[in-house]
């Protein structure tokens, strides 16, 4: 029985030991709350334009794309669809309305929020915790980073305060406050699960990774740290049923306080730019370059005319350095790239044929669209390739036609003719093309197996392959 009373005992002191170690939140939110605000959006009811005979919707209109993205029928005759066969532009979208989070950052009325918060509405309005309302002026989103900036007129508004998103940890306490599903000041709490987290399509924010309950309406929302500074803008979750599911994701304050400053004095974006594709260094790609880490950022293509081929950056050179800056990941680059001015002169230090080299080029002004331009291809009626061989990995290669290559816009290479064993089990496909391996470009395909006969103990082979408009390294163990 005394055994029994101590084991109890134990465990009521250890609860309370943990529940006094607990965070108390109540401060924070109320101090931050007041500057806290829900937007309201409305989309005024639109006539539908540039049917076709059919009753089809025209791509380019904004509903077509709404309509596209969550696999929704496009039946003609619908309400608020398309029009009737033969009755082109009949129908009209209906308004529209919609709900989300931002925060006050000056006391004359600058609101930061989400760009798709706002993007394509007729009105916003900003309401602030004592329930005062503003219609607010979109002063300028950047569709990049998310971030949105707002104006509403006013004098000594409430304000948060910045903090510095990069000296938080991953483990710290956050909290954040919102209007998910419509429920205004909503206060959820958590951790900070990780940083620097690269999204799909999303390459130019590092974003803060978090448990805390994120919910439609919460974005635009602040994340708070425990000193009452906001970190950060919660901009996305992971869901596959459109609720939270434990993984929430904001915009660093860093990032949005760059954007900001820029939408706010001319009311776009100006970024750096360079004109490469780069993937990931993995070991093996690693070791076939002879770099003793697998870090920084490989080229796999210069696109013509970019500042990169002007400032003598190359195929295969793997990005080691920018501006001072360490490029441990394929995504640190783009991002510390984005950051610079145009027309800036970057400082790049590049591992090239075993050795570091430094380059200097001055970059570019990244465009609406930063995908290298697409050269129609088209494969049919091509001459017949002669020249076929079958090596080692598991391919047979043959050599380039001169219609080839121009088709390709290329001067060197093999192409790929059939594929098996090794290659096979990497995803390797006939009509690959192949420029260099282990960062010798081939010309033919005696070339090629010269330098595969050549390969010594090497145990892993880096093949850098064109695929249609892309090219991409690839590497193949030969085994142990």
């Amino acid at each position: 029985m005394k055994r029994l009373i101590y084991f109890s005992l134990g465990l009521l002191i250890t609860f309370f030991v943990n529940a006094e170690s607990l965070p108390d939140f109540t401060t924070l939110v109320e101090k931050l709350s007041p500057a806290v605000v829900n937007i309201s959006t409305t989309t005024k009811a639109k006539a539908v334009h540039g049917n076709d005979m059919n009753g089809n919707m025209d791509p380019n209109d904004p509903m077509y794309q709404f309509f596209k993205r969550f696999g929704i029928p496009m039946m003609p005759g619908m309400p608020g669809m398309p029009g009737m066969p033969g009755i082109p532009g009949h129908g009209e979208v209906p308004e529209s309305h919609s709900m989300g989070s931002g925060f006050i950052i000056s006391p004359d009325g600058y609101v930061l929020t989400n760009t798709h918060v706002v993007q394509g509405a007729d009105e916003v309005l900003v309401t602030l915790n004592d329930k005062r309302e503003f219609k607010a002026k979109v002063v300028g989103t950047d569709a990049k980073s998310d971030v949105a900036v707002l104006k509403i007129k006013g004098n000594n508004l409430p304000t948060v305060k910045l903090g510095n998103s990069d000296n938080e940890k991953v483990g710290e306490w956050v909290i954040a406050i919102g209007s998910p599903f419509g429920f205004e000041s909503t206060v959820t709490k958590g951790i900070i699960s990780a940083k620097g987290r690269s999204l799909p399509d999303e390459t130019l924010v590092p974003f803060i990774q978090t448990d805390v309950p994120i919910n439609p309406g919460n974005s635009g929302g602040p994340l708070i740290n425990m000193n009452g500074e906001v970190i950060g803008i919660n901009s996305q979750i992971y869901s596959k049923t459109g609720g939270f599911m434990g993984l929430s994701f904001a915009i660093p304050i860093n990032v949005a306080q760059q954007v900001s400053v820029q939408l706010r004095s001319t009311g776009h974006v100006s970024r750096g730019w360079l004109g490469v594709v780069i993937q990931e260094v993995t070991k093996e790609l690693a070791d076939s370059f002879g770099l003793k880490e697998a870090k920084g950022a490989l080229v796999s293509n210069v696109q013509k005319g970019s500042p990169a081929q002007l400032g003598g950056l190359k195929v295969s050179d793997i990005i080691l350095k920018f501006n001072g800056k360490a490029i441990v990941a394929d995504a640190d680059l783009p991002r510390a790239v984005s950051e610079a001015k145009a027309g800036s002169i970057a400082n790049i230090t590049v591992w090239r044929q075993g050795q570091l080299v430094d380059l200097q080029l001055k970059l570019g002004e990244m465009p609406a669209n930063t995908a290298v331009s697409e050269n129609e291809q088209n494969n049919n009626n091509l001459e017949t390739p002669k020249h076929t061989t079958v090596n080692k990995l598991g391919l047979s290669i043959s050599n380039l036609t001169q219609q080839q290559k121009n088709q390709n816009g290329i001067t060197h290479g093999v192409v790929v003719t059939e594929v098996s064993g090794l290659s096979a089990d990497i995803g390797m496909q006939p009509g690959d093309i192949i420029l260099s391996i282990n960062n010798i470009a081939v010309k033919n395909s005696n070339e090629f197996n010269d330098v595969l006969s050549k390969m010594g103990n090497k145990k892993v082979v880096a093949l850098l392959i064109k695929r249609g408009d892309t090219s991409q390294f690839v590497t193949i163990k030969l085994g142990e």
